[in-house]
C-alpha cells in the first residue's frame, strides 16, 4: 500500500486525484497539503509540511509554483519521493528540482498523461525521419487550453519542443510569437502558438508543413482526470525509488 501526501488537495486536480486513489487499493491519501482547506476530505489537510504527522511513501504535488521550494526542502529532509505534476516553473525553479534529485527521486514530467507520452515519442520519430530525407518539413506546435490557465505556453507544448530538439540533428529554436517578426521563417525554428478559451481542457497539434504536403500528430485531453490517473500511476511507481529524475518513459518501460 503506497501512502500519498497530496499537495494541492483543495484544487480541481486535488479532488481528481483524491477519486481516483479511492478507486484504487494499491495506494491511499496519507493527508492533504493546501493553504486552502476545502473540509469536504476524509484525511486531514494541513496547511504546511512542517505539520504533517502521518507516515508517507510519495508527495505528490499539483499545486504553484510557489510551493516548490517548501515541498523540495520538506522532500529532502524526509527522504520521500516527489511526484511532481505543476507546471509553469521558471529555468530557476527547474534547476532546483534537478539539483533535489541528486538527493532524492523526483518524478518529473510536463504532462501525466499517457496519450501525451505517446504523441511526444511519434514526433521524435517524425522528426528523424524528416531529418534523414531531406529535413524539408517546418515544425509548428499548436496548443489550446481553458480560459483560467496562467501559463503559457503550456508545459506540455514546452515538452513535445524538447522532443522535438533532442531527435534533430540541428539545434532548434523557439519562437513564441512572430508579429514583431518582419522576415521569414528560419529552418531551424519550433513555432510555439497558444490559445486560451472557453473550457477546454487541453490539445496539443504538431503541424510537419513539407513541400506539398502537411503531416498533423494530435492529442486532446477530454477530461483532467487523464492527468490524474497518471501522477497516482507514478505515486506507486516511485515508491522506495533512489536519488534521481524519472519520468514517464521509466514507469511505461517498467
Amino acid at each position: 500500500m503506497t501512502k500519498i501526501i497530496l499537495s494541492g488537495c483543495s484544487g480541481k486536480m486535488g479532488h481528481f486525484i483524491t477519486r481516483v486513489i479511492e478507486e484504487r487499493n494499491d495506494c491511499e491519501v496519507a493527508c492533504g497539503v493546501d493553504t486552502y482547506d476545502c473540509g469536504d476530505y476524509d484525511f486531514t489537510v494541513y496547511k504546511s509540511f512542517d505539520d504533517i504527522k502521518e507516515k508517507y511513501d510519495a508527495i505528490i504535488d499539483f499545486s504553484n509554483p510557489s510551493v516548490l521550494d517548501t515541498m523540495l526542502d520538506y522532500a529532502i529532509t524526509k527522504s520521500v519521493p516527489a511526484v511532481i505534476c505543476t507546471t509553469g516553473y521558471s529555468e530557476e525553479q527547474v534547476k532546483e528540482i534537478k539539483n533535489a534529485s541528486e538527493k532524492i527521486g523526483i518524478f518529473y514530467s510536463g504532462n501525466m498523461s499517457l496519450g501525451i507520452n505517446l504523441m511526444v515519442e511519434l514526433c521524435k520519430m517524425a522528426t528523424k525521419v524528416f531529418a534523414q530525407h531531406g529535413d524539408n518539413f517546418d515544425i509548428e506546435i499548436v496548443e489550446k487550453h481553458h480560459n483560467l490557465k496562467l501559463d503559457a505556453p503550456s508545459g506540455t507544448a514546452l515538452m513535445i519542443a524538447d522532443g522535438i530538439s533532442e531527435a534533430s540533428e540541428k539545434e532548434k529554436q523557439y519562437v513564441y510569437d512572430r508579429h514583431s517578426y518582419r522576415k521569414k521563417r528560419e529552418k531551424n525554428e519550433i513555432g510555439i502558438h497558444s490559445i486560451r478559451g472557453g473550457t477546454i481542457v487541453g490539445e496539443h497539434e504538431v503541424i510537419f508543413a513539407g513541400r506539398d504536403e502537411v503531416v498533423s500528430i494530435k492529442h486532446e485531453a477530454h477530461s483532467k482526470e487523464v492527468f490524474a490517473v497518471g501522477s497516482v500511476n507514478a505515486a506507486v511507481f516511485m515508491k522506495n525509488k533512489e536519488s534521481g529524475i524519472y519520468d514517464m518513459s521509466d514507469l511505461l518501460a517498467e
